[in-house]
């Protein structure tokens, strides 16, 4: 008995490390991409500011941004995944070959279709999302048209980058997948700079325009970077087209109650572009809280996607493997192990994007056309975005949980909830309370905070439990550790700003002292706090590394 108590122990231990370590590789590989996605923004940032142009080339963006996260990276990816693992699981390779290439083939008939569409209708959805931009700034609204039209194919692009992802996290690949980031967006910047500042002034291009079509040459390479990797595990595209086969049945019957869901958060996206495109600056005007909003966000997506997205990828194939195999125990271990890291890494950063949001934005953008004020106004907003970090991180491994379950329709009904809940704190702390831009980063703390904390109690009752007075103590304690890091690093902050004053240097100086400050103070008292998620992360990224050093040193 004893025995077989600890094999289970050694088992779920290993692969709780597994998905850390997973996570890890994912998370070294969306660090690379959150790094250029950031050189990006500032170039961005330097050349256009928080202006006119920048508010339409972000709209435009958004727009084909919206429908991929509802179809591509999202329904497609939830359904997808778990199906497509679970037949590399029970069934030959083969078998999941065909499944891959009769979702390509649907995807390049379906999604193309939906570009072409909105590339007709972009007048419309513009109008929909930005309705006082015809009246009040119709060089705006225009100019979004035409940048909305050139991004509209980036969709279809995306949409098969989001399953070669899929296939390779499946096949235990995540390097190459989360670096396609990266490919976008060097490829993206390289090719904008080139068109808008170089080539397109002779071709008629203005810079701005020049920009939107490096976003679609980008999606471009994000796709084409996973091609190898996809031919060498055997995968290679054949067109093919039935719906009735079992796999695309499946995937259908997921993607169903999925697209719904998604289709709720978009809604609130869509009315938070509605709510901030009418937000009255009394220094801009009408421009600049689309800008700062997005470039706050920016910031928010770098703990999102190097915690929240890299452990529930790694977490998905995981769990999906302990179904298939009906191993619930391994299921709510790992899952409440995923849950427990993503606190360990979230909490502490939200607390330091609170207090150090006026001298990491400073350090980053200040230069060129944003200004002083664009700074104050996006910390602002970073540090009403960072309440909901932990919330919006947590749902990105509950969420799937559920479609690995073959449940879509709880998050969707969530998500339909969610809708009221953002509409309504919007509604107050924009228009009741005056908080402006910032209380619409508040909103959508709020139904991430909801979110997370509806999926959790369901999803606990559902499988028995997901040891929750074990996460719920760890989360006690790492909030310890976050406000005592918290409480040092605004310290460490206001000694650099009295000791340095207002000098061109204080932003950069203040972050090279304060963030590894905070850092050692959060470490330092998490380990007196003994939290097991530091132990489970650290023999799981370190401990390979050492033993490898340990090995070389003894050769």
């Amino acid at each position: 008995m004893t025995a077989s108590i600890s094999l289970a122990t050694y088992t779920t231990n290993l692969t709780s490390e597994n998905v850390v370590r997973s996570a890890g590789i994912a998370s070294i590989a969306v660090l690379a991409s959150r790094i250029t996605g950031l050189m990006r923004e500032v170039v961005l940032a330097r050349q256009f500011g928080a202006g006119e142009a920048y508010d339409a080339f972000l709209l435009g963006f958004r727009i084909p941004n919206l429908t991929r996260d509802l179809f591509a990276e999202g329904a497609l990816s939830s359904a997808f995944v778990p199906t497509f693992t679970h037949y590399l699981s029970t069934r030959s390779k083969r078998e999941a070959a065909e499944l891959s290439n009769l979702v390509a083939t649907a995807i390049i008939v379906i999604v193309g279709l939906m570009c072409l569409l909105g590339m007709v209708f972009s007048p419309e959805i513009v109008d929909l999302l930005a309705a006082n931009w015809r009246e009040t700034a119709p060089g705006k609204f225009e100019l979004a048209v035409r940048l909305t039209r050139i991004m509209f194919p980036f969709l279809l692009l995306v949409a098969l980058a989001a399953q070669a992802m899929g296939m390779l996290n499946a096949c235990n690949q995540f390097g190459v997948p989360a670096l396609s980031s990266t490919a976008f967006n060097i490829g993206s910047l390289t090719i904008g700079l080139t068109l808008g500042f170089w080539v397109g002034p002779h071709l008629g291009i203005t810079a701005i325009e020049g920009m939107a079509f490096g976003v679609v040459i980008g999606g471009m390479l994000q796709l084409v970077w996973q091609l190898p990797s996809l031919w060498r595990h055997g995968f290679s595209f054949r067109p093919a087209l039935d719906l009735s086969h079992p796999g695309m049945r499946q995937i259908l019957s997921l993607m169903g109650p999925a697209i719904l869901g998604n289709a709720a958060v978009q809604v609130n996206v869509a009315v938070n572009t509605w709510f901030a495109t009418g937000i009255f600056d009394p220094v801009r005007g009408y421009d600049g809280s689309v800008s700062w909003l997005a470039y706050a966000f920016r910031f928010m997506q770098l703990p999102l996607g190097l915690f929240g997205v890299a452990i529930g990828t790694a977490t998905l194939p995981a769990i999906t493997r302990s179904l298939s195999s009906n191993d619930m125990e391994e299921f709510r271990r790992t899952l409440s192990r995923s849950l427990g890291l993503v606190f360990l890494l979230t909490v502490p950063s939200s607390v330091g994007l609170a207090v150090l949001g006026r001298s990491i934005i400073g350090a980053i953008y200040e230069r060129g056309r944003f200004d002083s004020y664009d700074t104050q106004q996006t910390a602002i907003a970073l540090s009403c975005y960072a309440v909901g970090l932990a919330g919006y991180a947590a749902l990105k491994v509950l969420t799937p949980a559920f479609y690995a379950m073959k449940d879509a329709r709880t998050p969707m009904i969530i998500s339909f909830l969610s809708i009221a809940i953002n509409y309504a704190a919007a509604s107050i702390l924009i228009h009741r309370l005056g908080l402006g831009h910032a209380g619409l980063a508040l909103s959508t703390s709020a139904v991430a905070l909801f979110g997370f904390i509806v999926l959790f109690s369901l999803l606990r009752k559902r499988v028995g439990g997901i040891y929750g007075r074990a996460l719920l103590a760890s989360f006690a304690k790492i909030s310890v550790a976050a406000a005592v890091m918290g409480v040092a690093v605004f310290l460490s902050s206001w000694g650099v700003r009295t000791l340095l004053g207002d000098a061109w240097y204080t932003n950069m100086a203040d972050l090279v002292v304060s963030i590894p400050f905070g850092l050692a103070v959060f470490y330092g008292t998490s380990r007196s706090l003994k939290i097991d998620e530091l132990e489970l992360a650290t023999n799981a990224l370190v401990g390979p590394v050492l033993r490898r050093f340990g090995r070389r040193m003894l050769n």
